[in-house]
């Protein structure tokens, strides 16, 4: 068995799942102390898929649910202001620097072992749109049925029994990302493709778009991909020792707005 992937950094013993550092409190209901945790850094389990497991989980056939969700294109289309594969490539770099940013950061803290009951705390704090929530909620239960399919693991029984109504997307797949064997820049990778990749898809079907304009928008955008994951990975091992306020909290409240009256509409093609 590989000792790093395994033994947490202060030497102690192999980190507690949800259920079992929240039915450690006095009551035993499920409530622990409030802090951050230290962690382990993620890494090849013993038997675990290699990195070819990323393949799978980033696929848009990977039935997490993706494909109901524009990541609020369908709101922006109606605006007027994403029209062509020039506002699409404005609209995604916009969303990859800051909810993409912020996703990205909380799947990397999750994939690090990060408490994550206490990272979905720090996603609803940096969500504060109630229909952002619910559509992160609804995304992370599909995810979550996919993941224990595909990659079973205590800590993602763990967490479905700690939030039987769901946990936020980007924690469910920082999880993920764990249970399968791959890392913190994995799940940032992955994250921060999702942001793009979801408004991208959603575009060719709303504006009858080329999907070879689409598709060449996100090669476009691939070396920011790589960046903004790296800023994101930074900022999760810099959350180990400071907790979840050292996670990115970039706002986008024009994306906000959108999504409560998007969210109103009697008829819409996209849930969110």
């Amino acid at each position: 068995m590989d000792t790093r992937s395994r033994a947490p950094r202060d030497g102690l013993g192999p980190p507690r799942s949800p259920g079992r550092d929240r039915g450690a409190g006095a009551a035993g209901d499920g409530h622990a102390a409030p802090g951050p945790r230290r962690a382990e850094e993620a890494g090849p389990r013993a038997g675990a898929p290699a990195r070819a497991a990323l393949l799978v989980l980033a696929d848009g056939r990977f039935p997490a649910g993706g494909h109901a969700h524009s990541g609020g294109a369908e709101a922006a289309v109606r605006a007027g202001r994403l029209g062509d594969a020039r506002d699409l490539e404005a609209f995604c770099r916009g969303r990859l620097h800051t909810s993409g940013l912020t996703a990205a950061g909380l799947a990397a803290a999750a994939a690090l072992g990060l408490d994550p009951l206490a990272l979905d705390a720090a996603a609803d704090a940096r969500t504060p749109s109630p229909a952002l929530r619910a559509a992160a909620r609804r995304l992370g239960r599909q995810l979550m049925r996919a993941a224990r399919a595909a990659w079973p693991s205590p800590e993602l029984d763990d967490l479905a029994r700690a939030l039987p109504k769901g946990a936020h997307q980007p924690v469910v797949l920082g999880v993920t990302a764990r249970s399968a064997g791959l890392g913190p820049e994995d799940a940032a990778h992955c994250a921060v493709y999702e942001a793009v990749g979801g408004p991208a898809t959603a575009a060719v079907r709303l504006l009858s778009l080329d999907p070879f304009e689409a598709t060449a928008v996100l090669a476009r955008l691939a070396p920011d991909l790589d960046r903004v994951a790296e800023q994101a990975v930074t900022a999760a091992r810099q959350a180990l020792e400071r907790g979840t306020g050292a996670l990115p909290a970039a706002s986008a409240p024009l994306l906000d707005i959108a999504a409560e009256q998007h969210a109103a509409w009697p008829v819409r093609l996209f849930a969110s």
